[in-house]
């Protein structure tokens, strides 16, 4: 009687997860999935995707200073000056979690105040 309900609970385990593994394997792809998945890259070719820290927002001869210092400071860290009109940014690195941003936005304002993280392409 033992050995016939351990058989018996060992083979309904065996079942179930057989048949929870088999339903994972299972896909389906509605209209609906396809029209987000079309809306989101269409927003990552136009916007780009990730985040940045951006040091300055201004004028041109402050931002070059701003970026020479950062260079200085940070010699193998990515950095670049963007022109939005009518204003100057020095934005540095290239980070694909706001996570990872922050954590380089904590050592950057030991020598920079006033720093945001921002959305790549903006």
């Amino acid at each position: 009687m033992n050995l016939n309900l351990r058989t018996l609970t060992f083979m309904f385990v065996l079942l179930t997860i057989s048949c929870t593994t088999h339903s994972q394997k299972k896909t389906t792809k509605t209209k609906e999935i396809e029209r987000l998945m079309t809306k989101k890259r269409t927003f990552n070719k136009e916007y780009g995707f990730g985040y940045r820290i951006q040091l300055y927002n201004g004028n041109e001869q402050q931002a070059r200073k701003f970026r020479a210092y950062f260079e200085v400071e940070y010699p193998n860290k990515f950095s670049k000056l963007v022109y939005v009109a009518p204003e100057w940014k020095v934005q540095v690195g290239s980070y694909k979690t706001k996570l990872e941003a922050d954590k380089d936005l904590m050592k950057y304002q030991e020598k920079f105040s006033g720093i945001i993280v921002i959305p790549m392409g903006k």
